[in-house]
């Protein structure tokens, strides 16, 4: 990839030039979305919601014609990191448009690791499916065939995205995403129906993460197939959080994390369910239960993240396995 290595961290993404190494250079694309501060916003006030437009940079594929599959590129709590283009520029070589969503630039964030509040973990999934709803509009692509695939935040927008209580609410009841790849989320939230409809959860995680809790995805999985959904789960053993990046393990000491925080779950109208009084509440918002997971004691300072050697190899190939199912392209040579 030309352009990998060349990202600038001080620089809005939009603002950066990445070209694949098949010559393939990101077009930047406009999205009209939201920023609503919690999922009863989406769902029950939708009129409240403040505007917002985001942008990320769409990639056509090579030697192929229209109308192409796409997967929607959602990012993690550190932004677009090389590994997302690098995994965006993989998905491509197989024939699929890939577009890199960034939810960070527009609204002038650079990071979320030391607070995940600076905008709502509904925001970002409404992020994933405003940028659906607008791309499924080209003629370019095949609307039956839009996959996404999100990492850590991004993992979580994705499955919420796919769960039709959310995605109802944004996009209709017609529509919505055919597939999605979940590599290491969080679910410490969950709709109380986690239904999925059609779309196909696949989740990629190491059991030695120290941001997210396998257990907890475990059992979100475990939620969405008792509604009749299609999930898995893999777990890598010894794996750390960003097992994907093919980089040194190392410490992110201003992370902080709650990892084992009671599950707030999500009634029909989007309320939020504070773990204590059991009670759904419209006007709950993210930093109300996350500071009560911190003065629970649940919440701590610093956590790791990075490969041990073939990890991301081994990620590579079950993504490649994926989607050349979901979308119904040819088999993949590995």
């Amino acid at each position: 990839m030309s352009e990998q290595g060349a990202l600038n961290f001080d620089t809005r993404f939009r603002d950066q030039s990445v070209t694949f190494a098949n010559g393939i250079e990101g077009q930047d694309v406009e999205i009209a979305s939201a920023s609503p501060v919690n999922y009863h916003e989406v769902i029950s006030e939708p009129g409240e919601m403040t505007k917002t437009t985001i942008d990320g940079k769409l990639f056509m594929p090579v030697g192929r014609q229209p109308p192409f599959p796409l997967v929607i590129v959602a990012p993690g709590s550190l932004g677009v990191a090389p590994s997302h283009i690098q995994h965006a520029e993989t998905i491509n070589n197989l024939g699929v448009a890939t577009f890199i969503l960034d939810s960070f630039g527009a609204r002038q964030v650079t990071s979320t690791v030391a607070d995940q509040t600076q905008f709502s973990f509904a925001a970002s999934a409404f992020d994933v499916l405003a940028a659906f709803q607008s791309l499924s509009e080209w003629d370019e692509f095949d609307a039956n065939r839009i996959g996404a695939q999100g990492h850590s935040r991004g993992g979580s927008a994705v499955i919420t995205a796919a769960t039709r209580r959310f995605s109802d609410a944004v996009i209709g009841k017609e529509k919505g995403l055919t597939g999605v790849l979940a590599a290491y989320p969080w679910s410490g939230q969950q709709f109380l129906d986690p239904s999925v409809g059609g779309a196909e959860v696949r989740v990629l995680m190491g059991d030695a993460d120290e941001w997210c809790s396998v257990a907890q995805v475990q059992g979100h999985c475990q939620a969405i197939r008792l509604t009749g959904g299609a999930a898995t789960i893999r777990i890598f053993q010894g794996a750390q959080h960003s097992f994907d990046r093919d980089i040194p393990i190392a410490e992110i000491e201003e992370a902080a994390v709650a990892r084992d925080a009671p599950v707030v779950y999500i009634s029909e109208d989007g309320a939020m369910i504070h773990p204590i009084d059991g009670v759904p509440d419209k006007a709950l918002v993210d930093r109300d239960t996350m500071v009560y997971s911190m003065k629970a004691g649940y919440g701590k300072k610093g956590a790791r993240v990075g490969s041990h050697e073939g990890e991301a190899a081994m990620f590579r190939d079950d993504m490649i396995q994926f989607w050349s199912r979901v979308l119904e392209l040819p088999t993949p040579t590995i």
